[in-house]
């Protein structure tokens, strides 16, 4: 296990001198460690045909398949995936449908309190963004608070210094405070890291009153190092991935939609998104921070994880993808 730190340490090291060169995931792979993946999980897919009351039968069926952490009496923070407005044809953020679902799922098991909380990247004013997603109104109406982590509280916590040039990071307090974090993202391509799912939904636990918008600093020094990075500092408790309409192309904000019909549940962040991948017909080893998870934040082999629900093949897709990002094809 030492000598797989060991490895690890070098490459972010590496990586962080390379300066930029991991935007583009070809660079990254001939300088990956090897594959050390360990450790066991289970994922769920759930089908779900639209956006309807189907959701609480789904999230239901998904925490019996995977239960998620004992709640009862905790304080749950729910950090979907609001990068920006919503656009048409754009499926960009976590569906609102979702996140009521999930926080009543959550109420029925004793939670104390559960907040929807998120720190857009792009658009700075979080409450427009709820505006035009139509969540606003079902905040009210299911007694929802939320927070803007961009403008949280800031509290500090110990990091690699490689990766963020000092040895904190600064997490929103809400995050930080949580009982029980879920990460809720769109499924979705990325044009720079391959695919935008659970561990990249973690960038939102940074407040922008700390790192900016859309947190520049960590994209440039090295993306898929900071995604790892930055959950180790902090990963979510469980998982529940939107794949009702994902995002296939010129994502997280640019592409264009594609209808999957599932969620996505699980307990271990790399197993859930390696499982999210394979249904893209991406091939999780060839994504860099899913390749530097692999057996220290939870595995990504198949081996390793057992699927539950659905199989991948009855859900599969093959999603578009900009052309400098083939090399991720299965």
């Amino acid at each position: 296990m030492a000598h797989l730190r060991t490895t690890r340490r070098e490459f972010l090291q590496a990586a962080a001198a390379a300066a930029g060169a991991s935007a583009l995931p070809g660079c990254l792979l001939d300088s990956l460690p090897p594959l050390h993946d360990g450790g066991f999980a289970a994922t769920a897919i759930i089908r779900a045909a639209d956006y309807g009351n189907v959701l609480f039968d789904a999230v239901e069926q998904g925490f019996a398949l995977v239960p998620p952490p004992d709640v009862n009496g905790k304080r749950v923070v729910l950090k979907p995936n609001f990068v920006d407005l919503p656009r048409d044809g754009r499926p960009a953020v976590t569906n609102p449908a979702v996140i009521v679902a999930a926080a009543e799922a959550f109420r029925r098991r004793g939670a104390a309190e559960v907040i929807v909380a998120e720190g857009p990247a792009l658009q700075r004013d979080a409450y427009e963004i709820l505006d035009a997603s139509g969540l606003t109104p079902l905040l009210d109406e299911h007694r929802l608070r939320f927070v803007d982590l961009n403008l949280d509280d800031l509290i500090r916590r110990p990091a690699s210094p490689v990766i963020t040039g000092v040895d904190h990071v600064f997490l929103a307090a809400s995050v930080a405070r949580a009982d029980v974090l879920v990460g809720m993202p769109k499924m979705k391509t990325h044009h720079w890291a391959g695919a935008s799912l659970s561990m990249k939904n973690q960038f939102g636990i940074l407040p922008g009153a700390a790192y900016g918008w859309p947190r520049n600093r960590l994209h440039h020094v090295d993306l898929n190092a900071a995604v790892f990075e930055i959950n180790r500092v902090r990963a979510p408790d469980y998982c529940i991935v939107d794949g009702i309409v994902a995002m296939e192309g010129n994502g997280p904000i640019q592409g264009t939609g594609r209808k999957v019909g599932v969620l996505v549940f699980g307990d271990k962040a790399p197993a859930v998104d390696a499982t999210c991948a394979r249904i893209m017909r991406l091939a999780p080893e060839r994504i860099p921070y899913l390749r530097l998870a692999a057996g220290v934040l939870g595995p990504i082999g198949e081996a390793n994880i057992e699927q539950r629900g659905e199989t991948i093949a009855a859900v599969a897709q093959s999603f578009d993808v900009l052309d400098h990002l083939s090399n991720l094809r299965m």
